[in-house]
């Protein structure tokens, strides 16, 4: 069939809003997006799947973290900085223990807008439009801000178009030399635990990099030690924005989603005849897909078929999130299917969506210990069915949040008030992040030790 980067305009889109005041207005944004720079490029996708190739195939370990809903509010370099700089913390202890080669993506530049479960709120005897994320409204419980707003497309590619130039900047600028692995802590992990290890770490990092220069090798002139190559995804689900951001790449003919490196398709529209599954199946970027508790084993077998018909490796990240208390009966099966119809994926797990719990004063949060027994199942059912666990996938900041419940600065629900900031779902902070991968770390060692 031929496909166009509108041919999702005749499928059942679902969690889009349809209640634009103005669609001539949306209209002309998406016509006037259209014409805007991309925001990153072909190679750098190709390089991408490369990566997840590697991936796929066992010799590599995927990274996926960022913020669950970027805000126009929390907007700031020191914030991108604190992310990227937990992201690299996180890398170097997942290679360490894992011994295989870290492929870092944020979900950051582009993650704004979220699927919601009822398209309207109601406080007071009042009912507005629920908010769906900046790029499409605001927070603040009124009207005028309610109303989905056009112009909100245009502010969300600024900000991620200079996002993705301080990132860019920090990859290969300096910033993430291994020569200033030291330099990476953030001030409010200091004093406990994780300060300790990473520490230990990094002059373990810092001895080899010294043993290599006094052998003759400059460090500086190995691009591996003084660059990271770092990606971008986020979920495609205003489809209207990725259409305009899609162009065809000049050395391949091929389209290409531009907005980001990788974009997922989520639990809630990846129906096999919808329009995200459409759209997504015709760009060349990775695509992921969310896996919960409602996706059989054939219905996935039916999506890898419309995304990578070719079998192509790095093309499909299947991201499980089941909860941990459904993780082990649900993903066995879908495994066990991937597995023996020869498909060639890389499996990843979201620990996060599938944990969310309310507390009695109306906090949303998760518990780290639930999210740490999700990945401890993810890795126990991958290796039992005999695929490779290939990365993770969180919703985390580099700011000194107090969101989820536990970890070794042991948050508890009165806690969360303090520095309970997220606009949609609680994340993660830095110390947190960085406890879940030493703890993954230990346990790739452990698997290495035992010849796994």
């Amino acid at each position: 069939m031929t496909w166009m980067p509108d041919s999702w305009r005749s499928k059942d889109a679902r969690h889009i809003p349809e209640d634009y005041p103005d669609p001539a207005a949306l209209a002309a944004v998406e016509g006037e997006l259209s014409g805007y720079p991309p925001l990153v490029f072909a190679g750098e996708v190709r390089t991408l799947r490369a990566s997840l190739a590697d991936v796929a195939n066992g010799k590599a370990f995927l990274l996926q973290g960022g913020d669950c809903a970027e805000s126009f509010k929390e907007f700031h370099p020191d914030n991108i900085r604190d992310t990227f700089r937990v992201l690299l913390q996180m890398s170097v202890a997942l290679t360490f223990g894992a011994a295989m080669p870290v492929v870092k993506v944020g979900r950051i530049a582009g993650q704004f807008a979220k699927p919601r479960s009822a398209p309207t709120e109601t406080k007071d005897g009042v009912t507005l439009p629920s908010y769906r994320g900046d790029n499409i409204n605001g927070a603040e419980f009124t009207d005028a801000v309610r109303a989905p707003d056009p112009q909100r497309l245009l502010k969300a590619y600024g900000q991620a178009a200079a996002t993705l130039n301080l990132i860019r900047a920090f990859a290969t600028g300096g910033y993430a030399d291994l020569r200033n692995v030291h330099r990476w802590n953030l001030e409010f992990v200091s004093g406990n635990r994780q300060e300790d290890r990473y520490q230990a770490l990094a002059d373990k990092i810092s001895e080899a990099i010294t043993f290599m220069e006094a052998c003759g090798v400059d460090g500086g002139g190995v691009r591996a030690i003084r660059e990271v190559e770092f990606y971008t995804s986020h979920e495609a689900l205003l489809l209207g924005y990725e259409a305009a951001m899609t162009r065809v790449d000049s050395t391949t003919g091929k389209w290409y989603d531009t907005s980001a490196h990788m974009v997922w398709i989520g639990d809630r529209t990846r129906q096999p005849d919808g329009a995200h599954v459409e759209f997504c199946r015709g760009i060349e970027n990775p695509i992921g897909i969310k896996c919960g508790p409602s996706l059989s084993p054939d219905e996935l077998i039916r999506l890898i078929d419309l995304i990578d018909p070719n079998n192509e490796a790095g093309r499909v990240v299947l991201i499980a999130r089941f909860g941990a208390d459904a993780a082990a009966d649900g993903l066995a099966p879908l495994m066990e299917k991937v597995k023996a119809e020869g498909r060639t994926v890389v499996w990843s797990c979201d620990p996060m969506h599938g944990n969310t719990i309310k507390t009695d004063v109306g906090f949303k949060t998760r518990r780290f210990d639930a999210i740490l027994s999700e990945v401890r199942t993810f890795i126990d059912v991958s290796h039992a069915v005999g695929v490779h666990p290939g990365g993770v996938h969180f919703e985390m900041t580099g700011q000194n949040v107090t969101e989820c419940l536990g970890g070794s600065q042991e948050i508890s629900e009165a806690d969360l008030s303090s520095r309970y900031h997220t606009h949609c779902d609680p994340r993660l902070n830095a110390n947190q992040a960085l406890e879940l991968a030493f703890i993954l770390a230990d346990r790739f060692k452990e698997t290495r030790a035992n010849g796994a």
